[in-house]
C-alpha cells in the first residue's frame, strides 16, 4: 500500500532558506582557528622572552657567582656573598639614598609644577598655541642635549651663569658648579624637572580638557572659587592621570643613568652617585660582573615593589 505524506508534513522536513546548518566541526580544525591567533603572536613574543626574560633569568643566576669580565668563561657560584658585600659598601648604600631621593623629589616637583604649568597653558588667550608647542622643546630634545645645555651654562670661566653673577656684582658665587658637591645634585634635580615638566604639564592638560564643564558651573553657582573648584573639581578628576604619570616617572627615575652619567659620572666625590651609574662601574671598570649583577636584582626588586605599590593604588581608585 503506497505511503502518502502531507505537503504540510514535507515542509516541515525541509529546511528553511537562509536557516543556519548545523555541521559538526572537528576538534582538531576547531583547535587550529583557536590556535592560528596566539600562533601569530609567537615571533613578537619570542623576540620579548629572548631581548628581556632571559637577561634577567641570566643576570639572577650570575648574582650567585664570582664572574667577571676578565674571564667570564669560568666562575663560582658563591651564594649570597654577593648580596652581603653589597649591602656592607658604604657607597652602595650612598648611592641607593641617592637614587631615592632623587626619583621622590623629582616626581613629586614634577607633579606639582606640571599641575601648574597645565592650568596655565589651558587659558583662552591669543597665541596660547605657540607656547603651548614651545613647552614640549625640553621633552623632545636629545637627554645629550640637554646635558651639554646645562654644562655649558655652568662652565666655570665662560659659562652664563657666572657671567651673570660676576656682572651683577657676586663674583664669590661663581663655581664650577657640576664640580661642586653642594650643587651638583641639585643641578641632575633640575636637569629632571626641566625635561619632563612639559610632558606632565601636556597630559594634565589633555585630562583637564577632558572634564565637564557643567561640574565649574555648578561649583561656581554654589559660590566656590577658583581654589575651591581646583581642589574638588579639577583634582579628583586627575587622579588617575596623576597615578600613572608617578607610576612611569618613578620608573624612569630610579633606573636613569643618562643624567648623571654624562653630567658627572657619579661625582664629585660620590655626590651623585646613584644605583645605575654604581653598578655601571663595578661591572665595566671594577669587571665584577657577578658582584654588579647582585646590585642590578636589587634594583629590580625595588623597581618591583614600587610598580605593584602603584599599580594597587590605582586599581583601588579604579574599583572606586
Amino acid at each position: 500500500m503506497p505511503v502518502t505524506m502531507d505537503t504540510k508534513d514535507l515542509a516541515f522536513q525541509q529546511p528553511k532558506a537562509g536557516a543556519p546548518k548545523d555541521y559538526r566541526t572537528p576538534i582538531l580544525v576547531r583547535l587550529w582557528k583557536e590556535a592560528f591567533g596566539y600562533l601569530l603572536l609567537l615571533p613578537a613574543l619570542a623576540i620579548i622572552l629572548g631581548l628581556n626574560l632571559y637577561p634577567t633569568v641570566y643576570g639572577i643566576f650570575t648574582s650567585f657567582t664570582d664572574q667577571s669580565l676578565l674571564d667570564p668563561n669560568h666562575f663560582n657560584l658563591v651564594g649570597l656573598a654577593n648580596y652581603f658585600k653589597l649591602f656592607a659598601d658604604p657607597i652602595f648604600r650612598l648611592s641607593f639614598l641617592h637614587s631615592i631621593e632623587l626619583t621622590a623629589s623629582a616626581v613629586l616637583l614634577q607633579v606639582l609644577f606640571g599641575l601648574i604649568l597645565a592650568h596655565l597653558l589651558i587659558q583662552r588667550v591669543p597665541g596660547i598655541q605657540i607656547f603651548r608647542s614651545l613647552a614640549m622643546v625640553s621633552w623632545v630634545l636629545p637627554i645629550i642635549t640637554a646635558v651639554v645645555i646645562f654644562r655649558f651654562f655652568t662652565l666655570p670661566n665662560y659659562g652664563f651663569f657666572n657671567l651673570l653673577l660676576t656682572k651683577v656684582g657676586l663674583s664669590q658665587w661663581t663655581r664650577n658648579w657640576f664640580g661642586d658637591e653642594n650643587f651638583a645634585f641639585l643641578l641632575v634635580l633640575i636637569m629632571h624637572l626641566w625635561r619632563n615638566i612639559p610632558f606632565y604639564a601636556i597630559a594634565f592638560m589633555a585630562a583637564m580638557q577632558a572634564i565637564p564643564q557643567d561640574l565649574y558651573e555648578a561649583a561656581r553657582i554654589d559660590g566656590a572659587t577658583r581654589w575651591h573648584r581646583f581642589i574638588f573639581v579639577t583634582l579628583p578628576n586627575l587622579r588617575y592621570i596623576i597615578l600613572v604619570m608617578v607610576v612611569l616617572h618613578v620608573t624612569f627615575t630610579f633606573n636613569n643613568f643618562d643624567f648623571v652619567y654624562l653630567s658627572t659620572g657619579g661625582g664629585p666625590v660620590n655626590a651623585t652617585e646613584v644605583l645605575p651609574t654604581y653598578i655601571y662601574k663595578q661591572a665595566w671598570s671594577g669587571y665584577a660582573l657577578g658582584y654588579a649583577s647582585a646590585g642590578g636584582v636589587v634594583m629590580l626588586v625595588v623597581l618591583v615593589i614600587l610598580v605593584m605599590i602603584c599599580r594597587r593604588v590605582i586599581g583601588g581608585y579604579e574599583t572606586q
